[in-house]
């Protein structure tokens, strides 16, 4: 259970409830100050990002946010502007959106705007939540792509860097929904330093200020552990062949 009560990252598994309960983004709406959050929102992951931008703006303004500003940042060289590092300093929580995370962080990686994000996030006064293309980016290592498969296989996934947020933690979304357990497997069998997450959709993990999280939502949260893992074959297999490890994997579904 997490102790405090600030929950400065929340990471959710993409798909969430936009329309009835809206646990989730409720949740962020309140962390964020509730009637008094200044909420910014990043939609660059879409290619949409003016209508993805929009209906979350729509839902915050429902919900009573004191300000609700769309970041809609179209080209790397913005997230160094003066407008929206200026916008910046009036949230008390962004929100970023789903779509392609590759993307996302080509856009943004680098920028002024994610330093003092991170800067503010680390301090405790900016609340953060990603979905989708917004969760696979938290890691300081991010699963670019892939696809879904029985057997862990280094051809199930493409890796990339990520913004960092949460460094020691390797993130996956639409977890089960569609069945990416293979996948994130052999993304921490290719970084055993990391810890895998698996989300589900609909599903959040809030990330309190001491490191450890509880879940939201109507899924279920992979943790795989690789701290009992002596040897992975994953640099000597051939693409598309399953790899062997001489000790499994800790894997606990929360």
């Amino acid at each position: 259970m997490v102790t405090s009560t600030q929950y400065p990252v929340m990471v959710i598994g993409g798909a969430e409830d936009k329309v009835n309960g809206r646990d989730i983004l409720t949740a962020f709406f309140e962390n964020a100050g509730g009637s008094d959050a200044v909420i910014g929102i990043i939609p660059c992951a879409s290619r949409e990002p003016a209508v993805v931008g929009d209906r979350y703006y729509q839902i915050f303004q429902h919900m009573g946010a004191k300000q609700v500003q769309v970041l809609d940042i179209r080209y790397p060289s913005e997230g160094n502007e003066a407008r929206w590092l200026d916008l910046l300093q009036d949230c008390s929580g962004i929100f970023v959106t789903g779509g392609d995370q590759v993307r996302l962080c080509d856009l943004i990686r680098g920028t002024s705007l994610i330093e003092q994000i991170k800067a503010r996030v680390n301090l405790g006064s900016l609340a953060l939540a990603g979905t989708s293309a917004g969760a696979a980016m938290m890691g300081q290592t991010m699963i670019a792509g892939g696809s879904s498969g029985e057997s862990p296989n280094p051809s199930l996934v493409e890796l990339t860097a990520g913004l960092g947020f949460l460094p020691e933690l390797l993130v996956d979304q639409h977890f089960h929904n569609r069945n990416r357990m293979a996948r994130l497997m052999s993304a921490i069998a290719a970084n055993p330093d990391k810890l895998g997450i698996g989300i589900d959709e609909d599903t959040c993990a809030v990330f309190g200020s001491d490191g450890t999280f509880h879940v939201l939502g109507k899924g279920s949260i992979t943790v795989i552990d690789p701290g009992g893992l002596s040897h992975t074959s994953h640099g000597q297999t051939d693409p598309g062949e399953p790899m062997d490890q001489s000790a499994p994997l800790s894997c606990t579904i929360l």
